[in-house]
């Protein structure tokens, strides 16, 4: 054989090679993906064959598939359309599937290992039994009246959060993003029309998509000092203990000073912790940052859950929403200028409104922190068996009861005498604290509100965080009536149990 034909030869052979190494590839590790993947028609064939199960919450359906009559015999529907958009995610034919409708899949479909003793009895009845059903922890009332509230705040903010959870559980009684989306344009078997519908949500600057609740982390503002709080009880400071404060405060080496948000706000030279939280004392709170240090505010706001990256709102431990982590920022003692903003929630903090939510009803719980979920339960077809009951479990313990309890009472005075008074209820025990955060030079300020109910035997009832983004003026202040309506809410629903 002449050297030209060797060559050809030798390619032919490489690339025969090459063609052969590919298919053991696809089929060893990407049969899978090819087989479920969206854009896969026979596969969507298969799977809009069999009805998908329910999401439900508190008796009502809010994710259900209807006949078609069509190629794919059920399409999915979203009968609360915006207002549980964020909790479920939403189920489309070529577009990726997003929340509850993701993470609980296998089980809707009707695919999960869990549910094959009704595969198998469907091969012999020749019918489909279609997917499981999926109820949540979510009060409906408590998720009404977050979304009215915030759809109808009274500062005209146009993007913001709720979030309330129950402290004795973690079950989360209402989650609500603004501005917020119809799914059903998605779940339309339209594809072209399903696309163009996901791409304006996509382009829309609002960001209607995103998950502010669980996802958006913002300066918290005056919220973080209840961590700070923590931090100095657990360091020889209690809350009648007299801290620094007065009317400015210019940190060494920084050229700008921290002032309170009204003169009359701890004009004196010292107060008590407590007095400094009810007042919201920025000048108290930087200085005594300054004082604990940088390593101690990190790691309580670590012992918060500021900082964790693997924590998903769904079942228990598995899966569902992904939630952003808070953070601390990288603040040293040598950065006092940077340090003293930071004790008062400013510079590099970041928190999601969850997280908000977390601290208070830690507070609220006797200092322990429940881990949040959404999926309460999952019941067969026939709804006769129950595959999945949540049981409770406990997430972190960041405070002592004791250091929990006088937390509790100093919150508990922001309510009764300080900036939170829009957040009381009657006959019912309310904690929590505001917060106004710097957005930027020429942004207005993020209002807040983290907060918590207990009832008469001193037992909680709701945790929440309220989030009005860009709010200016009043923001927080609005926050604290907000999240005074949806713990209302939870409580007459029985907390969504």
């Amino acid at each position: 054989m002449n050297a030209p034909l060797r060559r050809v030869g030798v390619v032919v052979m490489v690339l025969f090679g090459l063609l052969f190494a590919n298919l053991n590839w696809i089929q060893a590790y990407k049969a899978d993906d090819y087989r479920n993947s969206d854009y896969n028609g026979r596969v969507q064939v298969a799977e809009y064959k069999r009805k998908r199960g329910n999401i439900e919450a508190g008796g009502t359906a809010f994710a259900v598939s209807k006949e078609t009559g069509g190629r794919l015999q059920f399409v999915r529907t979203y009968p609360g359309k915006d207002k549980y958009a964020h909790v479920l995610g939403y189920k489309p034919v070529n577009i990726g599937d997003t929340g509850i409708e993701r993470s609980e899949n296998d089980f809707l479909a009707g695919t999960s290992d869990q549910l094959i003793a009704n595969r198998v009895k469907d091969m012999f009845t020749g019918e489909e039994s279609g997917g499981g059903n999926v109820l949540l922890t979510i009060s409906k009332r408590a998720q009404d009246v977050a979304y009215a509230q915030l759809r109808g705040n009274e500062v005209g903010a146009k993007r913001g959060a709720a979030i309330a959870i129950d402290p004795r559980s973690g079950a989360v009684q209402a989650l609500v993003s603004m501005p917020s989306f119809d799914p059903n344009p998605l779940a339309s078997h339209d594809t072209a029309a399903a696309s163009a519908a996901y791409n304006e949500l996509k382009d829309d600057p609002q960001r209607p998509l995103a998950n502010r609740a669980l996802a958006e982390t913002l300066p918290p503002g005056s919220t973080f000092k209840v961590v700070v709080a923590a931090a100095a009880l657990e360091n020889g400071i209690t809350k009648e203990t007299m801290i620094p404060a007065g009317r400015l405060y210019t940190p060494p080496t920084s050229g700008s000073s921290i002032k309170n948000a009204a003169p009359s706000i701890c004009p004196e030279s010292q107060v008590t912790l407590k007095k400094a939280v009810q007042d919201s004392c920025n000048t108290g709170f930087a200085k005594l940052g300054v004082r604990l240090g940088a390593d101690k505010l990190k790691e309580k706001a670590r012992q918060f859950g500021f900082e964790q990256e693997d924590l998903t709102v769904g079942q228990l431990g598995k899966g569902g929403h992904q939630v952003a982590p808070s953070r601390t920022g990288d603040i040293q003692d040598t950065d006092v200028p940077a340090l003293a903003q930071s004790s008062i929630g400013q510079r590099d903090v970041r928190m999601t409104p969850l997280e908000g939510a977390l601290i208070a009803a830690a507070v609220a719980n006797d200092g322990k922190q429940m881990r949040p979920y959404l999926v309460k339960q999952l019941l067969a077809p026939d709804r006769t068996t129950s595959f999945y009951t949540a049981q409770p479990r406990e997430l972190r313990q960041p405070v002592s009861a004791p250091v929990a309890a006088d937390l509790r009472e100093m919150m508990q005075s922001v309510v009764t005498d300080g900036s939170g008074r829009k957040a009381a209820i009657d006959g019912y025990t309310v904690g929590g604290k505001t917060g106004t955060a710097q957005s930027g030079p020429n942004d207005p300020d993020h209002g807040w509100f983290i907060g918590f109910a207990l009832d008469r035997n001193g037992t909680p009832i709701s945790a929440v965080c309220v989030m009005l983004e860009n709010a200016g003026k009043g923001g927080s202040a609005e926050a604290a009536r907000i999240s005074a309506q949806i713990m209302k809410a939870a409580i007459a629903d029985g907390g969504g149990r």
